[in-house]
């Protein structure tokens, strides 16, 4: 029976190189979003303070994705390197990569070709193609024409590619729909744009800012052209108005030599501001920011600090890190977010300001002054039935972040056939305020309807009604005032409807 040794003996080695096929693993943590944010950085690191993000739509259909940067370009001697898998080059101790598959990882996750055209200054372009290939047996990557290279960098950009740029194309790319439905391709573009600002701004929102970046978004039709681009702006989450009495403040520990510095800020009060809402809203985005060379690699959660509490959605702490500080913080390779480390929360613990402050004493602050807050923000605002289907999902999360709600079942405000003489109908049998279908195009003016249509429309009849689905019955003030919207409400929808004939 052998028994353990500290050795282990081997007669040699052999080379064992990756199936190809691991290409297609790479970049799986990655949304939309935060792909592009990954070549955004490869931008940033090239010193382009230009950058537009294309759609391309032809025939109706989405077919393609560009990212156009005026940034120092890629020489030809250095393009194969760039498009190695796992290639590391020399980064700078400001540069946003790391790892050496940020390009190729972000790409592969959203689309099945990657093509990189570039051209420094001085140096003819360079382009390589990556794609996809189940049956891939090697790592042989396409050389594309100098004469493509060319033509793709010298069209006519928004953003100059001459003397030096990158152009960076995705074909085949995977989250765009497989429809030419006009009305389903418009509401995903205009869905991913709001995303792609929101999540761009507050990514890369002290670089907007501090090196005067401009990033921005469009879409081109292959017949009719570029359309109006949408600027990304800056998306501050510490852009609080005024200055809270005391804060922010500096808690400050030592570990290993290195200074660990939390920066604390309070929110003033709950706050309509898209800095304060942000993507994903403010409860969400309650604890820790952390950057690395001003790019926002973590925004939001307490990682073991404490556990998320309502009451704590106005408490923010900037963390600035130059890399992986060992037992603090690491950082995945999808820039996405940070994990501490075993020693963070010791470190945190030890954490003191110049007054003594701890991070016990700042939890306890913000909670008091989310108390304070709510208290007078409740105390003039009644409360209501909660909304329910058919009003627009940004609607419904306002509602529910700006005004208390009642333990009833939420209203919805839907579509049905009612008679001529009938607009609105309180069914407070199935919780529902009827309107009458007869009269949608109208009111749509000919444009497509949704379950969540006219939102406007339905959010102002949800806060005059909403109250009529309150209590056991409906009193003689309910009823008549149910007459009286009945009445003026008919009358202005066959004012519309008849407008909308005349024009038709």
């Amino acid at each position: 029976m052998s028994v353990w040794t500290r050795d282990v003996p081997v007669e040699g080695t052999t080379e064992l190189p990756p199936d190809p096929r691991a290409l297609d693993a790479l970049g799986r943590n990655h949304s939309l979003e935060t792909a592009l944010a990954d070549l955004v950085d490869n931008s940033i690191d090239a010193d382009a303070d230009r950058i537009r993000i294309r759609f391309i739509r032809h025939n109706t259909r989405l077919v393609g994705l560009y990212i156009i940067d005026n940034g120092t370009g890629i020489k030809p001697g250095t393009i194969d390197a760039a498009m190695t898998v796992g290639g590391r080059r020399n980064y700078s101790g400001t540069d946003l990569g790391r790892f050496g598959v940020g390009l190729k990882a972000a790409s592969f996750s959203q689309a099945a070709s990657l093509t990189v055209m570039s051209r420094a200054a001085g140096h003819p372009p360079v382009g390589r193609r990556w794609l996809l290939d189940s049956s891939r047996r090697d790592y042989r990557c396409d050389i594309v024409t100098s004469e493509f290279a060319a033509a793709e960098l010298d069209r006519n950009w928004p953003v100059p590619t001459t003397p030096s740029g990158t152009v960076v194309r995705w074909d085949d790319v995977v989250a765009f729909p497989s429809t030419g439905d006009t009305a389903q391709v418009e509401e995903f573009l205009t869905r991913t744009i709001a995303h792609l600002r929101g999540h761009l701004g507050l990514t890369f929102h002290r670089i907007i800012t501090h090196r005067n970046v401009r990033i921005s978004i469009d879409v081109e039709d292959t017949e009719l052209g570029a359309g109006i681009a949408s600027t990304v702006n800056a998306l501050d989450p510490f852009a609080y108005p005024g200055t809270p009495s005391g804060w922010p403040k500096d808690l400050r520990a030592d570990l290993d030599g290195s200074p660990v510095v939390l920066r604390c800020h309070i929110w003033p009060g709950r706050s309509n501001l898209p800095q304060y809402r942000l993507p994903g809203g403010a409860e969400q985005r309650q604890g820790l920011y952390v950057y690395r060379h001003d790019r926002l690699l973590h925004a939001g959660g307490w990682e073991g600090v404490h556990a998320a509490d309502r009451k704590l959605q106005l408490a923010r702490v900037e963390i600035d890190i130059d890399d992986d500080v060992p037992g603090l913080f690491t950082m995945n390779p999808e820039k996405t977010r940070v994990t501490a480390g075993p020693l963070f929360a010791g470190t945190v613990a030890r954490a003191r300001a110049d007054d003594g402050t701890d991070i016990t004493g700042y939890l306890q602050a913000a909670e008091a002054t989310w108390t304070t807050t709510n208290q007078r923000t409740t105390a003039r605002r009644r409360a209501v039935v909660p909304p329910g289907r058919g009003l627009h999902p940004k609607v419904v999360r306002e509602i529910r972040d700006e005004l208390p709600q009642l333990n009833d079942e939420p209203v919805s405000i839907l579509w049905k056939a009612l008679p001529e003489h009938q607009f609105v109908e309180i069914d407070r049998e199935a919780n529902t305020l009827w309107l009458n279908r007869n009269y949608r195009a109208a009111l749509l003016g000919g444009r497509r309807g949704g379950l969540n249509d006219l939102p406007v429309l339905k959010t102002l009849l949800y806060l005059l009604a909403e109250n009529t689905f309150q209590g056991a019955h409906l009193g003689p003030r309910d009823k008549d005032n149910i007459e009286l919207w009945q009445s003026l409400l008919t009358a202005a929808a066959r004012a519309e409807r008849t407008a909308y004939e005349e024009r038709r």
